[in-house]
């Protein structure tokens, strides 16, 4: 896929993948558009591209949106939102209810994401506030009810606290990031460990709860759908722990900054992304590991 690229998600034919053109990287972000009788978006990009997501909807003919859903409040996921509840001011936004007070005032989030993404804030808006009358918090197993379909909430903290996974009662799974990064051009997921609560055992427990929910198939944020497979996410886990250890062993040789360039220099992500946002991601990435193992050490 392309930037503004639309494309149906397969077997369901009322549910629409989007590629935001994110970081202007192709084959990274994806939003998804449910065009049911109660019209919905999932996740809303970084806000910057949201041209695409506009002129997605009106090749859908879809011209309100019922219910705008971020998986959680990351600007990469929540961003788009207050431009997208400006031009659809019937529509209400639902999100984890830890995630609320992001979306009314941002600007702890935005602090945090230019700490986190470094070079990479060029690439992002400050995203708009939205009213607290406009936005419903959610709690875990919550259901929204969009009349041909039925989302369910499940709670997925460990990539962070304010996260949700939605499935459908058709066997849909959006994934958020508590499965990680899917890479289709070599069927692969990588590593998402943003700092500052990147939590590698709840991501393990996140990761099982997916799987127990036993779904025909996987919508990423990152990036697109993807058939269902159990060995697909196992080996997910797997990578998570050796993550973690590869990160943790390497620090007992050397100093935070230097662990964070040994990674830079040795990432495979600049092949996938281009490199500034491979070497941005790997950046992320490595601080979020050291964040946790900050954390465990205590």
């Amino acid at each position: 896929m392309t930037a503004g690229e639309l494309q149906f998600v397969p077997d369901n034919p009322d549910i629409h993948s989007l590629d935001t053109g994110m970081y202007d990287v192709a084959g990274y972000g994806s939003v998804y558009i449910l065009d049911v009788a109660e019209p919905t978006i999932i996740d809303t990009g970084i806000g910057t591209n949201r041209e695409h997501i506009f002129d997605a909807l009106e090749d859908l003919d879809i011209d309100e949106l019922s219910y705008i859903i971020p998986t959680h409040a990351h600007l990469d996921h929540a961003g788009g939102a207050g431009f997208l509840a400006e031009a659809f001011p019937d529509a209400e936004v639902l999100v984890h209810e830890r995630a609320v007070k992001h979306l009314v005032d941002p600007t702890r989030l935005i602090e945090g994401t230019k700490a986190a993404v470094g070079e990479m804030w060029k690439h992002y808006t400050e995203p708009k506030p939205i009213d607290e009358h406009r936005i419903r918090g959610l709690a875990d197993s919550d259901e929204i009810d969009l009349g041909d379909l039925r989302l369910t909430a499940h709670e997925a903290p460990g990539h962070a606290p304010h996260q949700h996974v939605f499935e459908t009662d058709t066997g849909v799974v959006f994934t958020a990031d508590a499965a990680g990064l899917y890479v289709h051009l070599r069927n692969e997921i990588r590593v998402t460990s943003p700092p500052p609560q990147f939590d590698v055992d709840q991501c393990l427990a996140d990761v099982s709860m997916i799987q127990s929910l036993e779904p025909e198939l996987l919508c990423f944020s990152h990036f697109g759908p993807r058939t269902y497979s159990e060995g697909l996410l196992d080996a997910y886990k797997r990578s998570l722990v050796e993550w973690v250890e590869a990160v943790r062993q390497q620090r007992q040789q050397l100093d935070d900054d230097e662990v964070i360039q040994h990674f830079v220099e040795h990432t495979e992500l600049t092949e996938i992304w281009g490199d500034e946002k491979g070497r941005e991601e790997t950046k992320l990435n490595v601080r979020g590991a050291l964040a946790f193992l900050d954390r465990a050490e205590q």
